[in-house]
Formats: structure tokens, sequence, C-alpha cells
């Protein structure tokens, strides 16, 4: 009733040539079986020779920390662990190097005021005991206040500097400045005073 009838468009149909469909741009080769590429693709667990590739393996770490080790103290950004590599990073340490941090004092004084405590109780020296104690509590406020200084200076300075800069970053350079001067990793590559570059 609606539309064309079928007798009409039988032969219009029969009429228009084969097209034949053939894909462009093909790799050229059948696709694997999925069991062949899983065969190739499987390694053992274990491999076959288990002293040897522990062997290997220990000499690849022993080479890893090696570079890793020689990287710390001249400061090769390839070869720094994660957490010191990056410029960001690099720029915080310099700002820290370039001052004199009073955390880096704390652990000394700290050991001097416990000697001067373990002796002084014994002879009964009580202003003594009383005094390294003081001494301790007051140069862990000092301590305090200049972590907070120097993290303000941290974040001043690298928001000026980088537009998008790392979380962390102030943490880090506190971090650094407790930790004593000859002690720090990688080694300070700024005199005191300097300008950070």
């Amino acid at each position: 009733m609606f539309g064309r009838s079928k007798e009409k468009s039988a032969p219009a149909a029969q009429e228009s040539p084969a097209v034949e469909l053939t894909k462009v741009g093909g790799k050229g080769r059948p696709t694997p079986r999925r069991s062949d590429a899983q065969a190739r693709n499987a390694r053992p667990l274990v491999p076959a020779d288990r002293k040897a590739a522990q062997k290997l393996s220990r000499e690849a770490q022993r080479e890893e920390r090696a570079k890793m080790q020689a990287a710390l103290m001249t400061g090769d950004e390839r070869y720094l662990p994660v957490r010191d590599r990056g410029p960001q990073k690099r720029f915080v340490r310099d700002v820290v190097d370039a001052r004199r941090n009073v955390g880096e004092y704390f652990l000394i004084i700290a050991g001097i005021s416990l000697v001067l405590s373990m002796v002084a109780s014994p002879l009964g020296s009580r202003s003594l005991v009383l005094a390294t104690t003081l001494l301790i509590y007051g140069m862990l406020a000092v301590v305090v206040v200049d972590s907070v200084l120097l993290g303000r200076r941290v974040r001043r300075t690298v928001a000026a500097r980088f537009p998008d800069p790392e979380r962390g970053l102030v943490s880090y350079g506190i971090t650094r400045a407790l930790q004593i001067r000859r002690m720090r990793r990688p080694v300070p590559m700024v005199e005191r005073g300097a300008h950070p570059s």
C-alpha cells in the first residue's frame, strides 16, 4: 500500500555492479591466535639460573647506589634520589644553604646539655641541671621561630621564581635546615651569604 512495490525495486538492485570492499592500510598478515601471542609474551617467573640472576641484580643495584652516592656529592640531577630531584628542590637547597640556620646547631647544643646534665646529676648540682634544661628548651623555641621565618622566606622566593611551585617545598627546606651543614646530602653548592641562583 505504502512505498514502492517489490517487483520494481528488485531489478534496480540487480543492475548495480558488485563493489569489492578491501581494507586500506591493512597489516598484510593474519591476526595471530591469542594462545600464540600469550605464549610469545610469557616469561618464566623464576629464571633458569637463579644465582646468576641474583648476582646480576646485586651488581646493578650496587652500580645504581654508587651513581646516587656520587650524585649526592656532586649535585648531578640525573642520579639524585626522587625526593631531591628538580630545579625547585635545588633552589630551595640553595636558599637554605646560603643562610646561617639555628637548627643546625640544635643537635650539638642538645648533646652538650645532655652530657652536662648526666655529669651534674650524680654531683647533686641542681642548678646545673636546671640550666641545661632551660638551655635546651630555649634553644628549641629559637629553632621553631627560625624555622617559621625560613618557611616564609622559602614560600616567598619560590613563588617569585617559579609560577607553579611544587607541594612540600617548605617542609623540605626546614628539614634540610635542621641538619648539620657538613652532614647535608646533597652537599651544599653555595657558600653562606651567597645569593641563590
